[in-house]
């Protein structure tokens, strides 16, 4: 059975950091690309950055510079180091793995960025 859990979620005041991280189980992690997904009140899911299995990393313009994500796959877990956090960062953040036509989701942790 696969299973993706994210930890790391919570409070913080703008300007903070939070450092959230995803468990993967059942699948051989190092073949998958990973991902982490935001997805905002009233929003449509957004992908915030995603590494591949080869490590290259890509992030969506809002995060670049303050976003940066990471895998380990002896641990088959992805992190997100999220600095500099903003009231518009304010999402449920989903870590999402990816193989060709496998395509696998968390459940989602929530981030909220306020005074």
């Amino acid at each position: 059975q696969v299973q993706l859990v994210e930890s790391g979620g919570g409070v913080v005041q703008p300007g903070g950091s939070l450092r959230l991280s995803c468990a993967a189980s059942g699948i051989s992690f190092s073949y998958y690309d990973m991902s982490w997904y935001r997805q905002a009140p009233g929003k449509q899911r957004e992908l915030v950055a995603g590494i591949t299995t080869g490590g290259s990393t890509n992030y969506a313009d809002s995060v670049k510079g303050r976003f940066t994500i990471s895998r380990d796959n002896a641990k088959n877990t992805v992190v997100l180091q999220m600095n500099t956090l903003t009231p518009e960062d304010t999402a449920v953040y989903y870590c999402n793995a990816r193989r060709s036509r496998l395509d696998y989701w968390g459940k989602g942790t929530l981030v909220t960025v306020s005074a």
